[in-house]
């Protein structure tokens, strides 16, 4: 089974099936440099195929979440080669990519601040929960640059008229404005709160099949792609698939006989 690298710059920790990923540079309020970007490469591959890990949590250490892209390596690039501010911007997008095909629930937890980039990253998640003072920002045309590998998901994330309105016009707001907008999926008046609203998620998910999650989310992902025939024939398929799954017969046991099913048992 694959390790989990040991990394400086983000720290996994994993705790009954789930894994906290923390961002470890306080100090700097957590920004996305180079070698964060590597780092969260890393630790999404090495879970990617992980069935025993069952959701992902990304949180910031020192109560920051993230402050979005390292601007004294952004200023090096303009005035670099525009091949090196294209590898960068590629290797952004590619990490956000991962995190949205993984096929574990995961969970951004916003406390402090989730600006621009760290805010995209936070809009791949499936869930998120903020504190309502955490402070969020999409400062990107504000100093000159575009919201270039984050709008996709941000647009999936609030919908496409919230989310240009965001982008454009370099929008900052708090938790509870974040929650009107669909920023934020749930948000708490304290930290403690914080906490528990995280733990009521992890609970709720460790009730579900992980193959069904992970079917889920593929089914979720792939309805994008197809319209018609296609995606009635798509979405059966998907549903054939886990029916006839060992989880499919187990869930369908399980409830007729009025008994947990394994994945639940095994969770506790």
């Amino acid at each position: 089974m694959t390790t989990l690298p040991i990394t400086c710059s983000v720290v996994p920790e994993l705790n009954n099936k789930w894994l906290t990923v923390w961002f470890n540079q306080p100090e700097r309020r957590n920004p996305l440099t180079d070698e964060v970007i590597s780092d969260l490469a890393l630790v999404f591959d090495a879970i990617a195929h992980r069935p025993d890990i069952r959701g992902v949590t990304l949180r910031g250490r020192g109560g920051f979440f993230c402050a979005g892209g390292d601007l004294k390596g952004f200023q090096a690039l303009a005035n670099g080669a525009a091949d090196d501010a294209i590898k960068t911007s590629s290797n952004i997008g590619s990490v956000l990519a991962q995190l949205e095909a993984l096929p574990q629930v995961t969970i951004a937890v916003i406390e402090g601040a989730a600006m621009a980039g760290g805010l995209g990253l936070a809009c791949c998640c499936d869930v998120t929960v903020g504190l309502s003072d955490a402070k969020f920002g999409f400062s990107e045309t504000r100093i000159g640059i575009t919201p270039a590998q984050i709008a996709f998901y941000v647009l999936q994330k609030c919908g496409y008229s919230t989310g240009r309105r965001l982008m454009l016009t370099a929008a900052k707001f708090d938790g509870a404005e974040a929650a009107a907008l669909g920023v934020l999926d749930q948000v708490v008046d304290d930290p403690s709160l914080l906490n528990e609203a995280e733990q009521q998620i992890i609970g709720a998910v460790l009730e579900c099949a992980p193959g069904a999650v992970a079917a889920c989310k593929r089914l979720i992902r792939g309805l994008q792609g197809v319209e018609g025939d296609q995606r009635v024939a798509f979405a059966a398929e998907n549903f054939s698939a886990c029916l006839q799954s060992d989880e499919g017969r187990e869930g369908v046991a399980s409830f007729l006989e009025k008994r947990r099913p394994f994945w639940f048992r095994e969770s506790q």
